[in-house]
């Protein structure tokens, strides 16, 4: 089995607060540490009541201090949000507090609503077209200053940050390819392209300093329970809120319910099932099943799993149960 890690939107749920929420996110960070998870990356969300990590650099910085060996990141930060510099700093930062387990994954998406991206750009025109450009600044930028250097990021320069290109589409993969980074694919939401974006990343890899031959990651929403019939209840929860988030009032995750039953139009569930169709969703054996089959199919070399559920004690033993079938723990010990 490839390498399993953990993808965190720190989820606020009904009735709880951020503070809370980026507890409950630590304390699943030591859990899979101690089961053997490659990785925990926070996602940058904003105007999004039921997320917690908007302010992803310090959310990691949280989660990081808290933990002492798995590889903490952001999954990823919207770049055309921030200066290239700014970002530069802030993993910089983490790098020398953290050193050798900070990643650095970047979106060119904003993460947000049109109106609540212009208030975050304060101005800022076509910045995700300027993503290409941006990436390249922010590489340099951790580059050893050279002599002459007007600008540099302190701390930054000379430091290993690992950097991704994370997307949805076939953009990201095409620029991860040319610049040879790893490239992670967000099926966990937008499966449509899952496939074409892996064979185009995998055709068109060009091997460079930091990666000489390509590595790519997909993401799934994998909740699991002891019986098919309570993970599907536990799955509940991410549906309401997507309904919610589609019908233009996201909320607080709201608790699972028996049955969707009335809660959603034939075209709102067809629109949820569209969105989640390589979720995973079951018992440990019908997980398992799941999990290999998606990483046969794809051939990803590490797969990334995400759950929002209600409830913190069964989102803990749903991702205990994802290591115990997919083998992470026989493997902690990997780097």
């Amino acid at each position: 089995m490839v390498p399993i890690s953990i993808l965190d939107l720190a989820p606020i749920v009904r009735g709880g607060t951020a503070g809370e929420a980026l507890n409950r996110a630590l304390d699943l960070a030591r859990h899979a540490e101690r089961w053997g998870f490659r990785r925990y990356w926070l996602a940058e969300h904003h105007n999004m009541p039921g997320i917690a990590s908007a302010a992803t650099a310090v959310a990691i910085a949280h989660v990081a201090a808290g933990t002492s060996t798995i590889r903490v990141g952001s999954g990823g930060v919207m770049l055309p949000n921030h200066s290239p510099l700014v970002i530069a700093e802030q993993f910089g930062t983490l790098e020398s507090l953290f050193p050798g387990r900070i990643d650095l994954g970047l979106g060119r998406a904003p993460g947000t609503d049109q109106v609540t991206a212009r208030a975050l750009r304060r101005g800022q025109v076509d910045s995700a077209d300027s993503f290409p450009r941006d990436v390249m600044e922010l590489q340099a930028y951790f580059r050893p200053t050279k002599p002459g250097q007007a600008v540099q990021a302190v701390p930054g320069a000379g430091l290993s940050v690992p950097i991704w290109l994370l997307g949805s589409s076939l953009f990201s993969a095409q620029l991860a390819a040319a610049l040879g980074l790893p490239f992670a694919f967000a099926s966990h939401f937008a499966p449509d392209l899952l496939q074409e974006a892996l064979e185009l990343y995998r055709s068109e890899f060009r091997a460079s300093g930091e990666l000489k031959r390509p590595y790519a990651m997909a993401a799934a929403a994998v909740f699991a329970a002891d019986s098919d019939s309570e993970a599907a209840t536990l799955f509940t929860s991410l549906e309401q809120s997507f309904v919610n988030l589609r019908r233009g009032t996201p909320g607080l995750l709201p608790p699972p319910v028996g049955s969707m039953e009335g809660l959603w139009t034939k075209l709102e569930r067809e629109g949820v099932e569209h969105a989640f169709s390589e979720a995973i969703v079951g018992s440990p054996s019908k997980v398992k099943k799941g999990i290999e089959a998606f990483v046969g199919r794809t051939g990803i070399d590490e797969m990334m799993v995400t759950a929002a559920i209600f409830d913190h004690g069964a989102r803990l033993r749903s991702f205990e149960l994802v290591a115990e079938v997919t083998g992470a723990r026989e493997g902690s010990g990997r780097k």
